[in-house]
């Protein structure tokens, strides 16, 4: 493979540190406080999955989220931040990719309506499954440097 500038692995790394970064931030601009507290996330999910175009939106958000609000903010909000960080530091990162994927394609069924969300949500699932298939963490990762996977 020919690249410029840095090997084909190494582009890998950058686009895995990036996603992680992407992830981190979505993370980060999260109002924590009204998402445990007042449980505005979860709120707002289930206003959308209530008028989702798709019954079995409506009726999976009700049986595994709306019974507990408090322990899926939690689980939303700090998903987050462990694939961003698996991400950026390159450990357990196929673990870390195929859970970003899985959020990424949970939050693209949830919003379907929402094209901007849409294109977010689309290219980070991509973004995530070239990583895991690329093996990304071959370079600039603690999985490498600990001969994981």
């Amino acid at each position: 493979m020919d690249t410029v500038w840095l090997s084909g692995a190494e582009w890998l790394a950058v686009l895995r540190i990036g996603l992680g970064l992407w992830w981190l931030e979505s993370w980060r601009h999260k109002d924590k406080k009204a998402w445990f507290e007042r449980g505005t996330g979860i709120a707002w999910a289930a206003d959308v999955a209530s008028k989702h175009r798709w019954a079995t939106v409506a009726r999976g958000f009700d049986t595994v989220v709306k019974p507990r609000p408090r322990a899926m903010a939690y689980v939303v909000v700090y998903a987050e931040l462990a694939v961003g960080l698996g991400l950026v530091a390159g450990l357990l990162t196929p673990v870390a990719l195929v859970g970003g994927l899985l959020l990424n394609l949970l939050y693209l069924v949830l919003m379907i309506h929402d094209w901007a969300e849409q294109g977010q949500n689309s290219m980070m699932a991509l973004i995530s499954l070239v990583a895991l298939l690329g093996m990304s963490w071959q370079t600039w990762s603690l999985d490498a440097a600990g001969g994981l996977f």
